[in-house]
């Protein structure tokens, strides 16, 4: 089944910085866990993936190093922000709360529960 581009795309920070929340990664990295742990059904592409970084480092949300590694090759972790984690909270909450009212329209009506 393959999802609307405007809800993959609505949601992918809140996603992004999901997989940091865990620790630093580099971009490749996030590509390839978001894939493993939705089951192969989020594939982003670096040229989505690397803009958006970018917008969340502008915001405060996550900072950038590099470090080199084994192989010699030079890359580029990103880490989650105090602010982004707080920020990552809001974001989990409000998902939330739109999954469960989706859920009640799709159920037939609301939950009085």
């Amino acid at each position: 089944m393959e999802l609307e581009k405007n809800l993959v795309s609505g949601s992918m920070s809140l996603l992004v910085m999901k997989l940091l929340e865990d620790g630093d990664l580099y971009g490749y990295q996030m590509i390839a866990e978001l894939r493993r742990r939705s089951d192969d059904t989020f594939r982003l592409k670096a040229g989505t993936l690397y803009p958006l970084l970018h917008g969340l480092e502008q915001r405060g949300l996550v900072t950038a190093y590099e470090r080199t590694a084994e192989s010699g090759k030079t890359r580029r972790y990103y880490h989650l922000t105090k602010q982004g984690r707080d920020a990552l909270q809001e974001k989990e909450n409000a998902w939330h709360a739109y999954a469960q009212a989706v859920g009640r329209v799709l159920k037939g009506g609301a939950c009085l529960a």
